[in-house]
């Protein structure tokens, strides 16, 4: 069975040295890239390469005018024939900038193929800039199709934060608040270093030194002399173990592609071990979804703050209509889910970066559901819900996370806490609740 590794990023640079990297340190591996640039003229550029140069490269038509679609539907026919040439043992995807991970992972998963590994690849001194990029990807000549209407900045959270490993890429001119806010926004990814992953680099480079891709230091640059060495960056700090979804009862067992078909080398470079561990599909999805996502928890250094809001008392719908453009503004990334007064039943999905906010309906709370259908939610729905529930309102709760350097605690908290139902609006109870402006019609498109 063919193991197959999906690297991403919106960080092209750190994405081709991560991707260098595992050609170096895994022999038999070979990338998979459709450039997804030339689909203004109607095609999608498939290259496949190994540590040597270029093997193969081909041309797939657009789907639907569409280059993700025609992505999709060359994908899983390619990594196929690499399963079967009996040659290949790694088959690293290496996305185009604005791909998801999350779809393509579903889509190699679902083609009957085995995903060991998901990695984004991240240039920690571009973190910020890009997550206050509210620009459309279409501005950026990176729209994937006519219909895409993402920004640089929501696209690069969602890649950030689904992937379970980051590739961290040496940079001069990263600082500790750049490494602080990307351990802050992915607090649970296991951080790996990576460096010019080209093979044949000087010594002590990443492509003749295989210890270079450490999750440690961050001041000891390839080839630096000691005395160099007194002014850099402090150690980048351990990450800590991938969390495991809360059990329940009846949970299954891990799926078996949790075990690498490979089995490791002697002494794997941390990113092909990272890159070989396993991934679920399912708990990954789960980990994004609004209802149980893992969020950030409370956090302070460097400058950077991590702002962890909760309540069980609905917010008022017009006063935090009102509000939402400070809220958007008050910190580089925010998301969570809340409740209105009005929208009792609803769960609602708050997802904030770049100064735009999405609100969406993600269904309903389950304390909204008849007993019967909870034996139809997923294990680790109900699990989230237990560790929010309310005697009286269930698991509606506001749980809402904002993270950014310079962050104003305060100043949140007062805002949001205004928000929320005053004790005489509380008081009146849901059916008065039900009658109160509905300001979020527009925002929802009912």
């Amino acid at each position: 069975m063919l193991p197959v590794v999906i690297v991403g990023g919106l960080h092209a640079d750190a994405r081709r040295a991560a991707v260098d990297r595992l050609l170096a340190d895994v022999t038999g591996a070979v990338v998979l890239h459709h450039d997804l640039a030339t689909a203004g003229a109607g095609t999608v550029v498939r290259t496949i390469r190994d540590a040597g140069g270029v093997l193969a490269a081909g041309e797939a038509p657009l789907v639907n005018d569409c280059a993700c679609c025609a992505l999709r539907e060359d994908l899983v026919p390619e990594l196929r024939r690499l399963a079967e040439d009996g040659v290949t043992r790694l088959a690293v995807v290496e996305l185009w900038d604005s791909v998801e991970p999350k779809a393509m992972a579903e889509v190699v998963v679902a083609g009957g193929l085995t995903v060991t590994g998901v990695i984004t690849a991240v240039d920690p001194a571009l973190v910020l800039p890009y997550l206050g990029n509210g620009d459309d990807l279409a501005e950026r000549g990176l729209a994937a199709a006519a219909t895409d209407r993402r920004t640089v900045a929501d696209t690069f959270a969602r890649q950030l934060e689904y992937a379970p490993v980051l590739a961290v890429l040496a940079s001069p001119e990263a600082d500790d608040e750049d490494h602080e806010l990307l351990a802050q926004l992915h607090p649970t990814a296991r951080r790996v270093l990576v460096r010019d992953g080209r093979p044949g680099g000087p010594p002590g480079s990443a492509g003749s030194d295989a210890a270079a891709d450490a999750t440690t230091p961050r001041g000891s640059a390839p080839g630096a002399p000691p005395a160099a060495r007194a002014n850099a960056e402090p150690p980048l700090p351990a990450p800590p173990a991938s969390p495991t979804p809360p059990a329940s009862p009846g949970s299954p067992t891990p799926p078996t592609h949790l075990v690498s078909p490979i089995p490791p080398s002697p002494d794997p470079s941390p990113l092909a071990a990272a890159a070989l561990a396993g991934f679920d599909v399912e708990a990954a999805a789960a980990a994004q979804h609004p209802a149980c996502a893992l969020l950030p928890a409370e956090a302070d250094a460097h400058g950077v703050g991590t702002f962890v809001w909760r309540r069980h008392r609905p917010f008022h719908p017009e006063r935090l209509y009102a509000a939402l453009e400070d809220l958007t503004c008050a910190a580089a990334r925010s998301r969570g889910r809340f409740w209105l007064a009005d929208r009792p039943d609803t769960l609602l999905h708050w997802d904030a970066a770049g100064g735009a906010l999405c609100v969406e309906s993600a269904g309903p709370w389950l304390a909204a559901l008849p007993d019967a259908a909870w034996d139809m939610v997923p294990a680790v729905r109900r699990a989230a819900a237990a560790m929010d529930w309310h005697p009286e309102h269930g698991d509606r709760c506001q749980h809402l996370v904002f993270t950014s350097p310079g962050l104003d605690r305060d100043g949140l908290a007062r805002l949001l806490e205004s928000c929320l139902l005053t004790e005489a609006e509380y008081a009146a109870g849901r059916d008065a609740w039900k009658r109160l402006p509905p300001a979020f019609d527009t925002l929802l498109e009912i």
